[in-house]
C-alpha cells in the first residue's frame, strides 16, 4: 500500500529523475530520495513510500488548524504521513515530520484513502485535513483522499508550509476547499536559515492559492530574537493585506522552544499583541492571536466592530453570525460559513 508511482517528475540520463512537486526541484539518484525523505528513485521511477501510510490521525476541531472563518464549530478528521520537505528548526511535530531524515525510517500504519473516508463519516466530520507534517509530500495519498471525500459531500483541508509547485496545486485544487499556510516570516534569510527553504517559493504559493478561489487564512509563528521584529511582522501583514487581499485572515501565533530551537523563550503575550496590532495598521479586517488561550481569539464584525463569534481556544463559545452575516448591522463576514 505505501509505495505509489509518484507524480509529477521527469526522467533525465543515467536513470536519475527530477522531481517536480515542491519548489526544491530535487535531482535524485536511482536508490536515493529527495528533501523530503519519502520520495525515492527506483530504477528511474520516482515512487512516493507513504502512501496509505498514516503516522498520526485524529478528530480535531476545525479550529486547531487554524481555521476561524471555515465551518465554525465542526471537526475535521486530520491525517499525516512521515517526512517534509521543510527543515524547520521549531518544528513542532519533528517526531513524525523528520523522522525519514533524522531516523532513516519511514513508519505509519495502512490507512488507505477510503477508510480515511469512512472514517470522517463515522466520527461525523465536515471536513478532512492533511496536516500535522506536511500535506505536498504525500500528495498522490492526499489527492486521491480528497476525490473520495469530495464525493462523500466532505470538505477538503491543507494545513501547509506553502512549499508546493504550481503544478501539482492546481491539479488538486478543484478538491481542496480551504487551506491555513504558514508564511514563517517575510525575510529570506529567516527561510533559509531556520527553515532550509527560500521565501519567493510560499510568496507565489500563497498568491495561486488566492488565485484559484480556495478559502485561505495565513499563519506566522513569532519567535522572539528570529522574525519578531516590526519590520519582519510588517512585512508579513502587508504581504497579506496588499497582495492576498484585506479579508484574509491572519494568526500570530506563539512559540514554544522544541525540537533544535531550544535556546529562544516562549513569546511573550505582549508580542502577540503587538504583532495584532501591526497587522490592523496594515489593513487587515481579521488577525487573530494563537497559542494563549483567552485573547484576541474573537471575530469581530468588519462594519459594526461586534463580536460575531466568541471563542477560547479551540473552542467556539458562541456563533451569531446569521448566513455569514452580523446580525446587528447585517454587513457580510467573508469566509465559508456551512
Amino acid at each position: 500500500m505505501n509505495v505509489k508511482n509518484a507524480s509529477f517528475y521527469t526522467k533525465d540520463a543515467g536513470a536519475i529523475v527530477h522531481c517536480g512537486l515542491c519548489p526544491h526541484r530535487c535531482r535524485i539518484k536511482p536508490g536515493a530520495v529527495g528533501t523530503c525523505g519519502v520520495r525515492r528513485n527506483d530504477g528511474g521511477a520516482l515512487v512516493s513510500l507513504v502512501y496509505g501510510l498514516t503516522i498520526a490521525e485524529n478528530v480535531d476541531p476545525i479550529e486547531k488548524k487554524p481555521l476561524f472563518h471555515f465551518l465554525p464549530g465542526t471537526t475535521s478528521f486530520s491525517i499525516a504521513t512521515a517526512g517534509c520537505n521543510l527543515r524547520c528548526k521549531h518544528c513542532q511535530n519533528a517526531d513524525i515530520s523528520q523522522l525519514p531524515r533524522d531516523a532513516g525510517r519511514v513508519a505509519g500504519r495502512p490507512l488507505p484513502p477510503e477508510e480515511v473516508v469512512r472514517g470522517a463519516l463515522k466520527a461525523g466530520c465536515a471536513s478532512i485535513s492533511y496536516t500535522y507534517t506536511e500535506p505536498t509530500i504525500f500528495f498522490e495519498y492526499a489527492h486521491d483522499t480528497a476525490v473520495l471525500a469530495n464525493r462523500a459531500g466532505l470538505k477538503n483541508v491543507f494545513v501547509s508550509n506553502g512549499y508546493t509547485a504550481a503544478e501539482p496545486l492546481r491539479s488538486i485544487a478543484p478538491y481542496l476547499d480551504a487551506a491555513n499556510i504558514d508564511l514563517k516570516s517575510s525575510t529570506d534569510a529567516f527561510y533559509r536559515k531556520i527553515c532550509g527553504a527560500r521565501l519567493q517559493p510560499v510568496l507565489d504559493t500563497l498568491k495561486l492559492y488566492r488565485e484559484l478561489g480556495i478559502w485561505l487564512e495565513v499563519t506566522t509563528l513569532v519567535i522572539p530574537g528570529e522574525n519578531d521584529s516590526d519590520e519582519d511582522l510588517s512585512g508579513c501583514a502587508h504581504f497579506v493585506a496588499d497582495q492576498l487581499g484585506r479579508d484574509v485572515p491572519w494568526h500570530v501565533s506563539a512559540f514554544r522552544p522544541t525540537y533544535l530551537l531550544t535556546e529562544r523563550p516562549p513569546t511573550p503575550p505582549e508580542t502577540l499583541r503587538r504583532a495584532q496590532r501591526i497587522g490592523l495598521e496594515a489593513g487587515l479586517q481579521f488577525v487573530y492571536q494563537g497559542n494563549i488561550p483567552g485573547e484576541g481569539e474573537e471575530t469581530l464584525c468588519p462594519g459594526c466592530g461586534k463580536i460575531v463569534i466568541a471563542r477560547y481556544g479551540y473552542a467556539v463559545r458562541a456563533n451569531r453570525l446569521r448566513e455569514g452575516r452580523c446580525p446587528d448591522c447585517g454587513v457580510a463576514v467573508p469566509g465559508v460559513w456551512g
